[in-house]
């Protein structure tokens, strides 16, 4: 549904991406992992037409959007819907307003005819509609983050999301709820999509496949678990914390139940709930 193909990309000079290839299945999730300025949220502009490759190919439904005009890149970026980092919402806008600001602009500014739909989305991120008419500081991050997802999905239903940074800044049990939320759209509402994050656990909860980047080239490209098998010196380190942190806490685990306590770690999130 989504691949790159050779994607190189450069700002002033500066090799951004460097031959980067992969592919998106069709109602399946892939990560983007790596390190800070190694190219992760660059591929997300590219793949919505606000960036242009220098080299290579970018096709998404089998069409190649590097080669499209003006008024394609619009049809082809109606079926995209994007959730930013830290949810950017428009913090003038009631939730309802966030959610509905697409459908409003499409059916004439007409409340009453997009207040239901406004609802319906509300309720499937797991929000309250009695929330429609809170201003976004009124709410929590998490809930921030689960209005920004509505509001994407509410943008003509589409069937790719990409999240940027979906997690970030929010504490364990947030985002818990956000990446719970991603599975269910997969799974219940067959969507396809792309996560970029820095945040390994929640990486392999959401992944069926995983791209990892270093400085801005493809060193991984494979399923969750193929990549616990690889060992690079790149690899190596980029797992080190998670590995330790996982270690740790099964280590927690394994002597609690030996005490005949009831264990109280994550082993998901290597901490306590």
């Amino acid at each position: 549904m989504i691949e790159f193909r050779h994607v190189d990309f450069s700002i002033d000079g500066n090799a951004i991406l460097r031959d980067v290839s992969f592919s998106v299945a069709r109602g399946r999730t892939t990560v983007i992992l790596g390190p800070s300025g190694s190219g992760k949220s660059t591929i997300l502009r590219l793949l919505l037409g606000l960036y242009h490759p220098d080299a290579g190919s970018i096709f998404v439904d089998g069409v190649d959007v590097t080669h499209i005009n003006a008024s394609r890149w619009r049809e082809i970026r109606s079926r995209m819907g994007m959730v930013f980092q830290q949810g950017a919402l428009f913090d003038s806008m009631t939730v309802g307003e966030n959610v509905g600001y697409a459908l409003l602009e499409a059916n004439g500014d007409d409340e009453v005819e997009v207040a239901p739909a406004v609802r319906h989305y509300l309720e499937l991120v797991g929000l309250d509609p009695y929330l429609i008419d809170r201003m976004p500081d009124q709410l929590s991050g998490g809930m921030q983050r689960r209005v920004a997802i509505a509001r994407a999905l509410a943008a003509r239903d589409p069937m790719i999301l990409l999240y940027d940074e979906p997690t970030t800044g929010l504490d364990p049990q947030s985002a818990e709820r956000i990446t719970d939320l991603i599975v269910q759209l997969r799974d219940q509402q067959g969507k396809t999509a792309i996560m970029v994050t820095h945040d390994i656990p929640d990486a392999f909860k959401v992944a069926d496949a995983m791209t990892i980047l270093e400085q801005g080239r493809v060193v991984f490209e494979g399923s969750p678990d193929a990549l616990i098998s690889v060992s690079t010196p790149f690899i190596n380190q980029f797992l080190a914390p998670f590995r330790t942190a996982m270690g740790a806490a099964s280590r927690r685990f394994e002597a609690a139940t030996r005490r005949g306590a009831p264990p109280r770690t994550d082993p998901q999130r290597g901490g306590t709930p």
